[in-house]
C-alpha cells in the first residue's frame, strides 16, 4: 500500500471518528434535560440564608506594595503565602496577621505561588518561564533573603499556575503559556511528564490554571485560553482523559469539588460552571445579569468551594466576590458590598483546609481573611 493510500485511509478514518463523536455528543445532550438548580427547586429546596454578619472580615494583611496576584494556605490553616507585583513572596501568620517571611524574587513578575504539603517550602512562577522553590528553613544570605533551593526550568512560556501534589512534597504540577502542564520532581528538578504540547488532545492555547484531585492525586484538571477544561491522568501523559466545553472565553480558574467527582471553572465570559468529571456533562452555570456592553462584563478570576461543596466563592475583576448556593445557582452574599471589602479586582481567593476561613487577595495590594461569624457554622 502506497503512502498516498495510507493518507487517504487516515483522513477517512479521522472523518468517521469525528462524525461518531459528534453524534455521541448530540445523544448525550438529549439526555441532559435539566440542571441542578431546576431539579433542586422541583424538590422544594431553598437557598441557604446568609446575612451580612455570617461571613465577616476579621483580618486585613498589609505589606505588599503591588497588586496581589496569588495566595495559598498551608494544610494546617494557620499560614498563608502570597505573591505580588512588587516581586515578593510574603508568608503570613493568619492568626496574628504577622509576616514570618518576606522573600525577594530574582524575577519580580510572579503570578502564582503554592505551599508544599508539609508547609516547609513554597513555590512560585511567573514571566521568567520557571518555577522557583524556597525552603523556609534555609539560612538567609547577607542581604537577609532566603536563597532559591531549586529552579524548575523547561517551560517555553510564562508559568501561570503551580500546585504541589497532595501529600507529596517532591511532586509539583505547573501550567504554562506554552500550552502544556508539567509534573516535576522537585528534589532533582527534572520533568517527570509533560501533558499536552505535540499531542493532539492537549490544549491549543495558554494553560492558566490547574487543580489536583485530593481524592485521587493521579488526576488533575486544567483550564485554558482555548475556552476548555481538560482532565489528565498523570499515569497517561500522552493524551487528555476528557475535554469539557461550554465557556465562551478564557478559563481562568479551575477547582475540584470536595467529593473529587466534579469540578468548577471560572471564565472571562463572567460565568462559573460545574462539570461532572466522569460523564463530561455540565451540571450548572452560575451567571449574573450585567448591564452595559460586553467590554464591561466582569471576568471570574478565582473560585473555591466550601468544605461541603454547598457554597461556591467566586472573585471577579469588578471587585465583587459572590457566594453562590451551588445547588440552586443563587447568589446568597456579595463580599464586595460588605464593610471592609476590597477596593479593586479580586485576583485570588482560597479556603482554609478546615473550611473555617476564606482569604481573598486584590489589586488594592491587600489580603483579607473572612471568617464565619455569629451562630453560622462551617458549611
Amino acid at each position: 500500500m502506497s503512502v498516498a493510500e495510507l493518507k487517504e485511509r487516515h483522513i477517512a478514518a479521522t472523518a468517521t471518528v469525528n462524525s461518531l463523536r459528534e453524534r455521541l455528543k448530540q445523544r448525550q445532550q438529549l439526555l441532559v434535560d435539566t440542571d441542578m438548580a431546576a431539579y433542586g427547586r422541583s424538590q422544594g429546596r431553598s437557598a441557604i440564608s446568609f446575612g451580612s454578619t455570617d461571613l465577616v472580615c476579621c483580618r486585613t494583611l498589609q505589606g505588599h506594595t503591588g497588586k496581589v496576584y496569588s495566595l495559598d494556605w498551608t494544610p494546617e490553616r494557620n499560614r498563608i503565602v502570597s505573591a505580588s507585583q512588587d516581586g515578593r513572596l510574603i508568608v503570613w501568620n493568619a492568626l496574628t496577621s504577622q509576616k514570618t517571611h518576606a522573600i525577594k524574587l530574582q524575577c519580580p513578575w510572579v503570578v502564582t505561588c503554592a505551599f508544599a504539603p508539609n508547609g516547609q517550602s513554597v513555590a512560585c512562577g511567573g514571566l521568567n518561564s520557571a518555577c522557583s522553590i524556597f525552603n523556609l528553613n534555609s539560612q538567609v544570605d547577607r542581604d537577609g533573603n532566603i536563597p532559591v533551593s531549586q529552579i524548575l526550568t523547561g517551560h517555553k512560556g510564562y508559568v501561570y499556575s503551580c500546585q504541589y501534589v497532595p501529600d507529596q512534597e517532591t511532586r509539583l504540577i505547573t501550567s504554562s503559556g506554552d500550552q502544556t502542564c508539567i509534573l516535576w520532581d522537585v528534589t532533582t528538578g527534572q520533568r517527570i511528564s509533560v501533558f499536552g504540547g505535540e499531542f493532539p488532545s492537549g490544549h491549543t492555547a495558554d494553560v492558566l490554571s490547574v487543580s489536583i484531585n485530593s481524592s485521587n492525586s493521579n488526576m488533575f484538571v486544567s483550564g485554558s485560553c482555548d475556552t476548555t477544561a481538560r482532565l489528565w491522568d498523570t499515569r497517561i501523559a500522552s493524551r487528555a482523559v476528557r475535554t469539557y466545553h461550554g465557556h465562551q472565553g478564557d478559563v481562568n480558574t479551575v477547582k475540584f469539588f470536595p467529593d473529587g467527582q466534579r469540578f468548577g471553572t471560572g471564565s472571562n465570559d463572567s460565568t462559573c460552571r460545574l462539570y461532572d468529571m466522569r460523564t463530561g456533562h455540565q451540571l450548572q452555570v452560575y451567571s449574573q445579569q450585567h448591564d452595559g456592553d460586553d467590554n464591561d462584563i466582569p471576568t471570574v478570576t478565582s473560585i473555591a468551594f466550601s468544605i461541603s461543596g454547598r457554597l461556591l466563592f467566586a472573585g471577579y475583576s469588578s471587585g465583587a466576590c459572590y457566594v453562590w448556593d451551588t445547588l440552586l445557582a443563587e447568589v446568597v452574599l456579595n463580599l464586595g458590598e460588605l464593610q471592609n471589602s476590597h477596593e479593586g479586582c479580586i485576583s485570588c481567593l482560597d479556603l482554609s483546609s478546615d473550611g473555617s476561613a476564606l482569604c481573598t487577595g486584590s489589586w488594592d495590594k491587600k489580603l483579607k481573611i473572612w471568617a464565619f461569624g455569629g451562630q453560622r457554622r462551617v458549611i
